[in-house]
């Protein structure tokens, strides 16, 4: 697996160097600093000529830099569900999340907000893969993602552990904005256009939705997910500083 691209390489310099394989670069590109990096963790950094660097580019907007580096880790449900209070994750489940660069563009997003995982399921979702991780520009290296066979199950057990499930629906949800939410804290998102599964659905505690005073259009699942994982940290802050 390859990442491509200077931030993306840098990125995972910073937050998981031992990932990383190769450094590929095109033969007299002046990068000192990607140089140093490799030099310090012990890396090699291997000059391509342009025509050989372009086949490995594959394409990508690589800004001359590729790194190859060990298939994605997936984390396990049950490591993240035995931490301690104040140390647990909050979810996002995703349901019917089938394109990679939704996928990307969500663990990039929520990667600002807080201390998030993420759950996919075996079957009808996206992977991750190259293109999720360029979209995700290093998000993948501070959120985990969980790959689980059943959503259903998943659910269940995390339940189990004390956890509220939401869902989030376009309309007939409590409006987030004013809804306060209860902690520990799992959200199911859905795709736009098939949101989430009917299954899935019987299992929520509660459903959430974002007040439009504009047009009742769906939103794309990685800005829905943006807003809602927003929120979600300004009521987590807010109860804290109460509870203080």
């Amino acid at each position: 697996m390859n990442l491509y691209g200077k931030n993306q390489v840098i990125e995972r310099f910073k937050a998981n160097p031992k990932t990383i394989k190769k450094l590929y670069l095109i033969d007299g590109a002046e990068d000192a600093y990607i140089r140093e990096l490799s030099g310090k963790h012990g890396i090699s950094c291997i000059a391509l000529s342009d025509k050989e660097f372009s086949v490995l580019a594959k394409n990508h907007n690589s800004q001359g830099i590729i790194a190859e580096v060990a298939d994605f880790s997936y984390a396990e449900l049950d490591d993240l569900l035995e931490l301690k209070d104040g140390e647990e994750y909050t979810f996002l489940a995703l349901s019917n999340i089938t394109d990679p660069q939704n996928l990307g563009s969500i663990l990039r997003n929520i990667a600002c907000f807080g201390k998030f995982a993420v759950i996919i399921p075996k079957h009808r979702s996206a992977d991750i893969n190259e293109t999720v991780l360029k979209v995700a520009c290093g998000g993948e290296n501070y959120v985990p993602v969980v790959k689980v066979t059943n959503l259903i199950p998943a659910l269940e057990q995390i339940k189990k552990a004390g956890y509220w499930v939401g869902g989030c629906v376009v309309e007939g949800g409590e409006d987030i904005t004013s809804y306060k939410l209860p902690f520990p804290l799992c959200i199911i998102i859905g795709s736009e256009s098939e949101g989430i599964r009917r299954g899935v659905v019987s299992h929520l505690d509660f459903k959430l939705t974002l007040p439009m005073p504009g047009a009742k259009l769906s939103l794309n699942a990685a800005v829905a997910a943006a807003v809602f994982s927003y929120e979600i940290m300004r009521q987590m802050r807010a109860q804290s500083k109460a509870n203080k």
